[in-house]
């Protein structure tokens, strides 16, 4: 009979012979920072006894919980719960802990710990488990891979009346919402995904999605193994009547990123937007426009979008932040200087993500979306200055000159990494294994 005691060292081994009788205990909400003296969140739970006497816990963390009280509501013994926070806090820091992630513990009839697991994100976890032949309390800690298996697949969508958005052709093609984002952003610089996606257009992208290998459960998944997206490999866009191609390739010495099939980058100096959500814009540039809340009219320097309360609001291109703040009738504002005389501007932000005098990296988080300022409701007001005067980020974005192409004596490379992924994406609908992480 299988014994977790006998098995020494930290291994997913301890779990793995238990994982098809472990009890399936599912807790909503979130990890907060909530005093450690609370009462232990109420826990439903249905016992099985196994033959090794030793069960297993699969769940999700508690609103309100901290790791005490969480080890709490699964009656371990309190020295237990204070060795093995002792022994996790050295390697990871508890308070980074995300909302409604699976753990796992194990225990023997009697109560006492042998294993505990915390999911950290789609790649790594928390192990402790009790160290062989030492005292009652004696842990050791580390935090481990996730195993996984990746595969190339093609997703194939389209834009119409029933699925009017990106978001919507994706969730109608079984993808998530990540999926969408890592389109957009492959031709964000050619696409404004808020404005400019017209009813016919299609996609199709050569995607990596990554499947988990061990036989940990996981809580109410929804997806069976499935461990997220990795890069897009290659994609293709109808665009109101063009088509636009792009395939990743990492120059030699270089950042991997986007090229077009001639080779020329797909990394413009803006991006057409700083919003990667749906939203449409509701005010254009001008020099006379009635002001929806003082009532007058008077210039209009920017473009609005409107948005949600707390949509992420991105950098548009690498700049340093010249203010972060609040700014009179702006609200939050974010101010960001550019090269070549280029400055933008977000305005009536809920959240400001950045501070003044760092370094800002194109596509990086500055805010979200507010209505904070004279604004009749969330949306975001941004604006552009070249040589400081105004221009309207619209046109200006349309003039943007192309991104560097492969260097020359990488050329044949990139041409053959190229023609083997249009060749895959337009080939076929599903392919292989790629590697094990």
């Amino acid at each position: 009979m299988y014994n977790p005691a006998d098995t020494p060292g930290m291994t997913a081994a301890i779990l793995r012979p238990l994982a098809a009788l472990s009890v399936v205990l599912t807790l909503s909400g979130s990890w907060g920072c909530a005093d450690p003296d609370l009462e232990p969140a109420p826990v439903l739970r249905t016992d099985i006894d196994l033959p090794a006497e030793v069960r297993i816990v699969a769940a999700r963390v508690a609103r309100g919980s901290t790791l005490a009280s969480l080890l709490r509501a699964h009656e371990v013994a309190e020295r237990e719960i204070v060795a093995l926070i002792a022994r996790a806090a050295a390697v990871f820091d508890l308070r980074l802990v995300r909302a409604d992630q699976p753990y796992r513990i194990a225990q023997t009839g009697t109560g006492e710990l042998r294993h505990f697991e915390y999911e950290i994100d789609q790649n790594r976890v928390l192990r402790v488990a009790r160290r062989r032949g030492e005292s009652p309390d004696a842990f050791v800690a580390e935090i481990g891979q996730i195993p996984k298996i990746s595969r190339l697949v093609v997703v194939r969508g389209g834009i119409d009346e029933s699925a009017n958005s990106l978001f919507a052709a994706m969730g109608r093609a079984g993808e998530r919402v990540e999926l969408s984002l890592a389109l957009a952003d492959v031709f964000s610089g050619d696409v404004d995904f808020n404005t400019e996606l017209q009813l016919g257009d299609r996609f199709q992208l050569l995607i990596e999605k990554r499947y988990r290998t061990d036989d940990a459960p996981v809580p109410d998944a929804e997806d069976d193994g499935f461990a997220g997206y990795g890069p897009v490999v290659a994609a293709e866009l109808e665009n109101d009547g063009r088509r636009l191609r792009a395939v990743r390739f990492t120059p030699e010495g270089g950042n991997p990123g986007y090229y077009d099939e001639d080779g020329t980058s797909r990394r413009r100096f803006f991006l057409r937007s700083p919003l990667q959500f749906d939203p449409v814009i509701t005010s254009r540039f001008s020099r006379s426009r009635l002001h929806p809340v003082l009532g007058v009219h008077r210039a209009h320097l920017g473009v609005d979008y409107r948005a949600p309360t707390g949509a992420p609001v991105i950098a548009v291109a690498d700049g340093v932040v010249v203010s972060a703040g609040m700014n009179g009738g702006a609200g939050r504002m974010v101010h960001l200087r550019h090269a070549n005389g280029f400055e933008t501007q977000y305005l009536h932000l809920s959240t400001i993500a950045v501070r003044r005098g760092v370094r800002v990296r194109q596509g990086e988080l500055v805010g979200r979306v507010g209505s904070t300022g004279l604004a009749t409701g969330p949306h975001l007001d941004y604006r552009m200055r070249q040589n400081g005067a105004f221009i309207n980020p619209v046109t200006a974005h349309r003039l943007m000159p192309p991104g560097d192409p492969v260097p020359a004596d990488q050329r044949a490379a990139f041409v053959e990494a190229r023609d083997r992924a249009f060749s895959t994406l337009l080939a076929s609908s599903s392919i292989g294994t790629l590697a094990d992480d």
